[in-house]
């Protein structure tokens, strides 16, 4: 197998002021200098913040993510924003299936296949998320579950540009953590499932996310499979989100 480079992403959530988040690429590009990195690094911000961030994003480095989308091109759908939109506003990649999205905004499997297709037909990368609860973890569900969220969400998806993020739902804002041989065990899973499912599937970068810091990034980092992190709140902080970077 090729081999797939190593991505870290940070996914502020709800978080940070355009003025917070410029001070962010002002201190994460302090932090760069003079260090080699191989890994990309992505950001996610609110939508509010895209347009005020590309510029010194790209002068670093690192791209910028969506957190979300509609499917829609556009219309009469208040409140909701077009992948067209997040193009024009910066973004290449777009978060599709969070755990929150599906635990706290009730998204299903139907509405996730429509939001990967709008993403890659828009042409971004959608990062699509899966991951089990505890409940289904201890039901020894986790496979299944796991399985069943790629085989709706990815249904017919139409390119090869697409990245996978395993979230476990118990370990994210929880404090837990997976530990590696979870993590590599389900990476594996995915990873089988990705390339009977698809062609160009052993290519396809598989992140872990679930409450990564700098602690255990690397022990994370150096499992077969995972070819990077997406990160949480260790992300609001620039000098931990770089040690994750560099980790």
């Amino acid at each position: 197998m090729a081999l797939i480079p190593q991505i870290i992403a940070g996914n502020w959530k709800m978080n940070l002021t355009l003025t917070q988040g410029r001070r962010f690429i002002d201190s994460l590009a302090s932090g760069l200098v003079g260090k080699k990195l191989e890994r990309k690094l992505l950001l996610a911000p609110n939508f509010t913040l895209l347009s005020g961030l590309i510029q010194g994003c790209a002068d670093i480095g690192v791209g910028l993510m969506a957190q979300n989308c509609a499917y829609q091109e556009a219309g009469a759908f208040t409140g909701e924003t077009s992948v067209a939109m997040l193009k024009d506003a910066g973004a290449a990649y777009v978060l599709v299936g969070h755990s929150e999205r599906r635990q706290l905004f009730g998204e299903n499997d139907d509405l996730l296949q429509q939001k990967a297709q709008a993403v890659a037909a828009g042409g971004l990368v959608p990062i699509f998320c899966v991951g089990e609860t505890l409940e289904q973890r201890q039901g020894g569900e986790a496979f299944a579950i796991v399985s069943n969220q790629l085989r709706s969400g990815l249904n017919r998806f139409p390119c090869e540009k697409l990245i996978v993020a395993y979230e476990p739902v118990w370990a994210i804002g929880t404090g837990q953590t997976a530990t590696s041989e979870d993590a590599r065990l389900m990476h594996a899973h995915i990873r089988k499932f990705l390339e009977i499912q698809f062609s160009w599937g052993e290519m396809v970068p598989i992140l872990y996310g679930g409450s990564a810091k700098p602690g255990n990034a690397a022990e994370l980092l150096a499992q077969p499979e995972v070819n990077g992190l997406l990160v949480g709140g260790a992300s609001l902080d620039p000098e931990s989100f770089l040690q994750i970077a560099l980790a």
